[in-house]
């Protein structure tokens, strides 16, 4: 299916309150996530739900996807970190609190950081991502505080499809379990996301597609959200996350989410750029630079146990050499090293076929097969990020798949520990 663009009587209107401020959103304007940076500053730990795909991780340098950060941050520290940042980019154009856990649950923290930056920086367009539950509580204060675009994660109407997806709701005191709990969870959501519409603040309504679970709903929820006037919807793909009880839920195709999102389009404008980030997120949304403003570098062995290690093959997709910056499927090189952990040996350089060519068109089989191929006589292949069949077909060739986003140098050594734990079990 091709695409299909919304005419203007379905587009969403900026308010003319905020003019200008969308325009420079990342997560929202296609154009602005190639020109203006982001930060998500993690002061905002605890959650109030139990999602069957999050597994939430606190430092955690080697996944990107959201609920991971490497740090927690209190109000104060998260004060000091936006100067550093503004300090060095220019381009730095919105502040957001994205969890690890929910920023609503976190209420206190949240509300503190913003007003301490907004004294630092009045012109700050500030958003806020939240699963919805406690809106109709805080939502005037977000207004008041002059929180613009609020992003809130609704799977689901119908609440027996959402005691599929959820484990828990904890609201006011008391702890729901089931279709009550995604009965409570669902109306909050609704009720908050209209009162925000209709006093102008700018909503995008985040999806995470289920096969099978939610995905025949996903066409109501975005004609839902239209309805309650949001801007834009985010149909986003699973992220198997271990640990979670959605860990070997299969993942959504790309051609299977276009076709999904052309199919909304009909109702409502689509975000197609989205990268899932991390809650520490920092830079373009192409480019997370959060590695460079973290307080300490990641220690690549963090266990009490002495492990004894042996030297491994491991292929590292860099841009440049020096940090762990690729995508799986955007490089055309990889780094191959001989590594004790300490002791890093690059052997060769080795070629292969790019086979994700964009957010469209990123399941070339024939060249994702020989990448694989290419790269079966590796003990470990060390990248920003990888999907997660291709991870599966690597782990069938023995490789080991490993997410990072720092140095190559750690990286390696973190890498080299994962291997040694994992032939001690």
């Amino acid at each position: 299916m091709g695409c299909v663009c919304p005419n203007n009587e379905n587009s969403a209107q900026v308010p003319a309150g905020i003019p200008g401020q969308t325009d420079r959103h990342p997560c929202y304007s296609q154009e602005a996530h190639l020109r203006y940076a982001r930060m998500h500053l993690p002061v905002a730990p605890r959650c109030n739900i139990g999602c069957n795909y999050c597994n939430r991780k606190y430092d955690c340098v080697n996944e990107s996807r959201p609920g991971v950060t490497s740090e927690v941050l209190s109000p104060d520290e998260a004060r000091d970190k936006f100067q550093l940042v503004k300090a060095r980019i220019e381009n730095l154009s919105v502040v957001g609190i994205a969890g690890p856990g929910d920023a609503l649950a976190n209420w206190q923290e949240t509300r503190r950081t913003l007003e301490l930056i907004r004294q630092q920086d009045p012109e700050a367009v500030f958003c806020l991502s939240t699963n919805g539950l406690m809106l109709p509580e805080y939502a005037p204060e977000i207004v008041k505080l002059g929180v613009n675009h609020v992003t809130v994660t609704m799977n689901c109407l119908d609440p027996d499809v959402g005691a599929r997806i959820y484990k828990f709701v904890h609201y006011q005191g008391v702890t729901y379990e089931g279709r009550e709990a995604a009965e409570i969870l669902v109306r909050n959501q609704l009720a908050g996301i209209e009162y925000l519409t209709k006093q102008g603040v700018m909503v995008k309504i985040n999806i995470v597609m289920l096969k099978g679970i939610n995905d025949a709903e996903i066409p109501e929820v975005a004609k839902k959200a239209k309805e309650l006037g949001a801007f834009i919807t985010n149909i986003m793909p699973l992220i198997p996350a271990p640990g979670s009880a959605f860990e070997s839920f299969p993942q959504t195709s790309t051609h299977e989410l276009n076709d999904m999102r052309n199919l909304c389009q009909l109702d409502i404008r689509q975000m197609r750029h989205c990268k899932q980030c991390r809650a520490d997120a920092i830079g373009l949304l192409d480019n997370d630079i959060s590695h460079e403003f973290r307080k300490t570098a990641p220690q690549p062995e963090t266990a009490a146990v002495k492990i004894q290690k042996r030297s491994y093959k491991i292929a590292v997709a860099s841009k440049h050499g020096a940090l762990v910056d690729l995508h799986f499927g955007h490089a055309t090189e990889f780094l191959i090293y001989m590594s004790d952990g300490h002791n890093h040996t690059l052997l060769e350089k080795r070629s292969v076929s790019q086979y994700c060519l964009g957010a469209a068109d990123c399941d070339q089989e024939k060249q994702k097969e020989a990448a694989l191929e290419a790269l079966q006589d590796c003990d470990a292949v060390l990248v920003m990020r990888i999907g997660f069949h291709a991870q599966k077909r690597l782990l069938r060739k023995n490789v080991m798949s490993i997410e990072y986003c720092y140095t190559v140098v750690s990286g390696l050594a973190y890498t080299v520990n994962q291997l040694s734990m994992k032939e001690a079990i």
